[in-house]
């Protein structure tokens, strides 16, 4: 290749740039770049211009090279329905297709959803591009109907291509119901030496020859189509094996026809294989047939997530309620639920209340009570009470429509251990061809006679028994059930690589709160000391509280009114230095504080008792309160453990994980909350910018960590996690970084997602062993190795009904996952 061939020049977008210093830092950057010829940035139009050498610099690397200096390409992501992919092979030519334009960085085709994801810069290459690219490659592309309607509602996410399958499926059913019409008065035509009562003519070589035709070239048209369009681009794939192989056997039955005294003249018999050919065809698409009805399950959770949302708001605009389409709700309007009605958008209660099933989102089955203030979300069902909520997010800015998303980017994403799949595909069918030929070789030479029979029918039954398809579809369907499975239990994985990886985990590392606690102060235990009882104390004290901003004052207040208690007025309100606060309620003066602050308000306060010394010991704030200038007693407040902490943590023990707390409290208060919930090791007194490091440090040791976190100042730790695990109640910066997401605010979740991987994993294991297995053990089969010793041959038609039937079984043991409960994985 001559230099001017070698070199391309692309236009880059880059995002972040703000003044000439920048551009200055990208073009040294790229400049440093071996292989780059030339590179210019505009600021004006924040895009890179490079002339770079193709051998040595792939596009990619100058993405990293940008991003290294701080700033961003600019891609976009597209996904693209593909018609007529059978196998392994179909996937490798499509990716290798889209990979070969330029400008794309990016492409995964998922056999089992039958999709591609590519991601590209827009300024190099257009989605009409890479549309042009899978036609050319022999395939139809399916337009996909957006994943949000006019207003953005996640309404029918795939219809078009749920219709093409549907097409696809009454199609081969079709074909099928045809091609066994004639393939069974095919076979007992040739049968017609045992089978006596078969009329004459049916055995007649021209009447075998007419009713095979239409199933080889209209039942079985397809294999042609597609082989020749592989052939085309220099490939071949499983459709050229079942062409080759049936075609093998028709031509032979058809010269026999035609020719019947040279055969007899060789001593060849009567070549009838047309009963083969037929078969062979028939048998093939009914296992195609089966795998799309089967296929079509493992999209399930698609189709279940995509029918929450109702497809009509009750809008209350001037006044007047109306049915609008969730379309065209908008931000701010004021949304109406009647009981036994799905909640169409998400929003804030603004009045009424009612209990709300969130159960298809988070998995948790007890209904949660939503009242003014609180948030509600799309897709989530009312069960009593009638409420209006005020529409914050709507269409795709909705956490459903964020599932969705989530859930079919890793349906369509591929494991590592896919793209070995993949690349043993790729070499399998050439492979295949030539153990073929040597098959038919060896049985020409040395086979007993008539050996071309015997050479001709060995070959082809090893093209037919070798297709790779349950080689392709092993890993993508288990992907789809498990991810798809996730998401009905409250748990959203980013990828299929992120799947895989929380088999292998042997450490979870926990941030303490919002993750393991509530994430809120509340108080714990009322120790009066003197005449009041434990409601009035706390009346007294949460009446004083009200006026302090204090996060310890507003447990106190929050406590009193879960309660039920009536606050009273406080007059003469002091903050006092030191977060103390001093009031008069009823006439009676109260001062709240600690020890400091009794002193200070001449409080004689003596020994708080055993009682007090062990709430301190459990890492409890003690909140010292006197009235009159007498002591009253004692609060103790805590951030307490979520409910579910310690039998989630016990769950992760049981199957064999060790679990961390990291938190930046102190150690007695961590200690504390570690002894509570039962984790293996407690690391405290961490601060925010140091989590990321001491996930680092575990990871050094050899293992495999997965860091449990809801903050802002966990993200960091998200991110450098093997596996990342965001607590789908805290941030969205938290949720971003992260490979999950726990819907609920449940740490049984991240059980479940370890529970979830291991079942996945061993699924696609089983699969892989099955589709490897079935190949080695059979072709040798199908070739004929046995003959010799045991006298063992595997015909055609037996081969085709094999192979049919690995495909099916690949699939319907994918399809066991969708039987998953999480409370069941326990070990």
């Amino acid at each position: 290749m001559s230099p001017s061939e070698a070199k391309t020049t692309v236009e880059i977008p880059i995002a972040g740039m703000t003044c000439a210093s920048c551009v200055a830092r990208n073009e040294r950057a790229l400049r440093k770049v071996d292989g780059v010829r030339r590179a210019d940035v505009n600021l004006a139009t924040e895009r890179a211009t490079v002339t770079y050498d193709l051998s040595r610099v792939s596009l990619d690397d100058l993405r990293h090279v940008v991003r290294d200096a701080g700033y961003n390409v600019v891609t976009e992501t597209a996904t693209f329905a593909i018609a007529g992919m059978t196998c392994a092979s179909c996937v490798a030519r499509n990716e290798r297709a889209l990979r070969r334009l330029p400008g794309v960085l990016h492409a995964e085709v998922n056999p089992a959803t039958e999709r591609a994801t590519v991601e590209y810069i827009p300024t190099i290459v257009t989605p009409d591009e890479l549309r042009r690219a899978i036609r050319e490659a022999g395939y139809e592309v399916v337009e996909i109907g957006a994943a949000a309607g006019a207003g953005g509602a996640p309404v029918a996410a795939a219809d078009p291509q749920a219709a093409a399958r549907r097409r696809d499926y009454r199609r081969l059913k079709l074909k099928v119901s045809v091609g066994a019409v004639l393939s069974a008065l095919i076979f007992t035509g040739s049968m017609h030496d045992w089978l006596t009562f078969v009329p004459q003519i049916l055995a007649s070589g021209w009447v075998l020859w007419a009713l095979a035709t239409p199933v080889q070239f209209w039942v079985g048209g397809q294999f042609y189509r597609r082989a020749l369009t592989a052939a085309r681009h220099g490939a071949a794939d499983m459709n050229t094996l079942i062409a080759l192989g049936s075609s093998a056997a028709y031509f032979y039955s058809v010269a026999g026809v035609l020719f019947p005294s040279f055969f007899d003249q060789h001593g060849l018999g009567e070549p009838m294989y047309f009963d083969t050919s037929a078969l062979i065809i028939t048998l093939i698409l009914l296992g195609r047939m089966l795998e799309a009805r089967a296929k079509g399950q493992t999209g399930e959770a698609i189709r279940r997530l995509v029918g929450l949302q109702p497809p009509t708001a009750r809008v209350v605009r001037d006044g007047v309620e109306t049915d609008v389409a969730v379309a065209d709700v908008v931000h701010g309007d004021l949304v109406r639920v009647r009981p036994g009605e799905k909640i169409p958008v998400d929003g804030v209660v603004v009045a009424g209340s009612s209990a709300v099933d969130e159960s298809m989102l988070t998995g948790e089955p007890i209904a949660v009570v939503k009242s003014g203030g609180d948030a509600v979300v799309g897709g989530t069902l009312n069960t009593t009470g009638t409420f209006t909520f005020e529409a914050t997010k709507i269409g795709a800015e909705t956490a459903l429509a964020h599932i969705i998303r989530l859930v079919e980017q890793a349906q369509g994403s591929k494991p590592p251990i896919a793209r070995l799949a993949d690349v043993i595909a790729g070499y399998f069918v050439p492979v295949v061809m030539a153990i073929a030929a040597v098959t038919f070789v060896t049985w020409l030479v040395l086979g007993p006679a008539p050996a071309l029979n015997y050479a001709l029918l060995n070959a082809i039954a090893v093209l037919v028994i070798a297709c790779p398809c349950a080689l392709g579809l092993a890993t993508p369907t288990a992907i789809m059930v498990g991810t798809g499975k996730g998401a009905e239990n409250g748990v959203l994985v980013r990828d299929g690589s992120s799947l895989e990886t929380a088999h292998r985990l042997q450490t979870i590392v926990l941030d303490k709160t919002g993750t393991i606690t509530e994430g809120r102060p509340s108080v714990t235990d009322i120790v009066p000391l003197g005449d009041l009882d434990d409601d009035e104390l706390l009346r007294l004290t949460a009446a004083v509280e009200r006026g302090s901003e204090h996060p310890l004052g507003e447990a106190v207040v929050h406590s009193a009114v879960e309660r039920g208690l009536e606050l009273a007025e406080v007059r003469d309100f002091v903050a006092l230095a030191g977060h103390g606060v001093r009031g008069l309620v009823e006439g009676r003066t109260v001062v709240v504080g600690n020890e400091r602050q009794m002193t200070e308000a001449g409080v004689t306060w003596g020994d708080d008792g055993e009682q007090a010394g062990a709430l301190a010991a459990a890492g409890k704030t003690l909140v010292r309160v006197a009235v009159d200038g007498r002591r009253a007693g004692l609060l103790a407040v805590a951030d307490r453990a979520k409910p579910g902490s310690a039998a989630a943590i016990a769950h992760l023990r049981r199957l064999g994980l060790e679990t961390v707390m990291l938190t930046g409290d102190q150690h007695a208060t961590a200690a504390a909350i570690g002894r509570q919930v039962g984790v293996d090791r407690v690391v405290a007194e961490v601060l925010p910018d140091e989590k990321a490091a001491r996930v680092q440090s575990l990871q050094s040791g050899g293992r495999l960590v997965a860091m449990v976190g809801d903050g802002i100042n966990d993200a960091p730790a998200l991110a450098q996690a093997d596996v990342g695990i965001a607590i789908g109640t805290g941030t969205d910066v938290a949720i971003e970084a992260a490979d999950v997401t726990l819907m609920s605010g449940d740490l049984e979740g991240v059980a479940t997602t370890v529970a979830l991987s291991r079942r996945t994993m061993r699924t696609i294991k089983q699969n892989l062993f099955w589709a490897f297995a079935y190949n080695v053990a059979l072709i040798p089969l199908a070739a004929g190795v046995f003959y010799p010793a045991f006298g063992l041959l595997l015909d055609p038609i037996f081969a085709a009904a094999a192979m049919g039937l690995s495909s099916v079984t690949v699939v319907s043991n994918s399809l066991r996952l969708r039987r998953f409960r999480a409370a069941a994985e326990k070990a």
